[in-house]
């Protein structure tokens, strides 16, 4: 090899080792530079105030219709007359103090099973219920571990991780079985990516926007998968006889926030809904203005979406059933201005509908968690709604 080969591989290993850069660019920080006439041209006519419709039902039908489109084609179900009762398969369980933990294996679609962990109390139901929704957290080797303990029958690297996990994010508290151990039967199954719906070479973060992309050349979309697979599996929490239809509620932190939301705006099960850590406004969230721009990615990306709804008037289409949202005003991932416009849109529209008490927006001092305190919140918001509100209906 002569010294001009080998200055050639030299100069190609430098640019590559610290990256070729051109003095005219077209895209900063993961955006494109002008974002903020991107932003400018967002203005949401399909929400609830921007809408010709004006009659509250209708609107909510249009605009589901709309998140529907945008979320591409759905993962087919399995046949009618095929119930995912009768097709679910028992792959564990153990008996816990005050409740039963199972491991199953459920029929999400025609494509694939979906494992998930469900927790029944002990004694006569029918149950109030919760499907518990994981977060992102960038940490694809667990899912459903995150919110629930994990059986005894998963590898001790599993239990090993989750423990850790739950202790950094959660305080060191599984959600699931402190929901549990108050008379709730909670359901939690792994998302596309986590635990073990994740990819054979190990959870690599990085492919996760590659196979997003690939699963887009096949005409659907890998976050609307997610959603489609939420509402499946509050269908399933349904269809329990421990579990009474009539008060199920969904939970999350982080990207478990985004699904409870997406979830409770789309399946008309979910009558109460607890979302920890996720809100804002997409003028916050993509621009320039902080240091940190969005990196969630496909995780929360639904095509064309934007153009018509902002996150705050999606979760909108859960009024007029109960809300709360808790977000940290130190939480590095969503500025405190995008919040409270959020949370200042989806009052408006809870007010709109005379249903101001069925929402409660609050920014705590915290960052980016779901504490033993937001937990405890949640708890109460829960025992508030899917309990005392349906025992007093009874009575009357």
């Amino acid at each position: 090899m002569n010294k001009t080969t080998i200055l050639l591989f030299a100069c190609f290993w430098v640019l590559t080792a610290h990256g070729q850069q051109r003095e005219r660019y077209e895209f900063r920080r993961n955006l494109p530079v002008y974002a903020d006439s991107l932003l400018k041209d967002l203005t949401y006519p399909l929400a609830w105030g921007n809408s010709t419709i004006t009659d509250f039902a209708e609107w909510k039908q249009v605009a589901r219709q709309k998140v529907f489109e945008c979320m591409l084609e759905a993962p087919p179900k399995i046949p009618e007359g095929e119930g995912l009762l009768t097709k679910t398969k028992l792959l564990a369980e153990e008996q816990r103090d005050g409740y039963r933990a199972l491991k199953i294996d459920i029929p999400l679609s025609r494509y694939y099973d979906v494992p998930a962990y469900v927790l029944i109390p002990d004694g006569e139901g029918p149950f109030p219920a919760i499907n518990l929704l994981h977060d992102h957290g960038a940490h694809l080797f667990i899912g459903k571990e995150k919110m629930i303990k994990p059986l005894a029958c998963e590898d001790s690297i599993v239990i090993c991780d989750a423990d850790k996990w739950v202790k950094s994010l959660y305080d060191g508290q599984f959600v699931g079985d402190y929901l549990a151990q108050h008379g709730y039967v909670v359901l939690s199954t792994d998302a596309p990516m986590w635990g073990e719906r994740g990819q054979e070479e190990g959870p690599l973060r990085d492919k996760y926007d590659m196979i997003a992309g690939n699963m887009m050349m096949y005409g659907i979309d890998l976050s609307a998968y997610m959603t489609y697979d939420d509402l499946s599996s509050t269908e399933f929490l349904a269809s329990m006889p421990e579990v009474d239809k009539e008060r199920i509620g969904c939970m999350g932190c982080s990207m478990g926030a985004y699904r409870a939301w997406m979830l409770a705006a789309l399946s008309p099960h979910i009558k109460a809904t607890a979302a920890i850590c996720w809100m804002t406004t997409t003028d916050e969230q993509l621009s320039f203005k902080y240091k940190r721009t969005e990196n969630g990615g496909f995780a929360n990306c639904l095509p064309g979406l934007r153009r018509w709804l902002d996150y705050p008037h999606i979760a909108s289409l859960a009024c007029p059933n109960a809300m709360l949202f808790i977000n940290g005003n130190q939480d590095k991932l969503f500025p405190v201005a995008g919040t409270e416009k959020a949370f200042h849109i989806m009052r408006d529209v809870w007010h709109s509908q005379g249903a101001d008490e069925q929402l409660d927006t609050e920014l705590w001092d915290m960052g980016h968690s779901c504490g033993l305190r937001a937990q405890e919140r949640a708890l109460q918001f829960f025992e508030k709604h899917l309990k005392e509100h349906y025992t007093l209906n009874i009575k009357q």
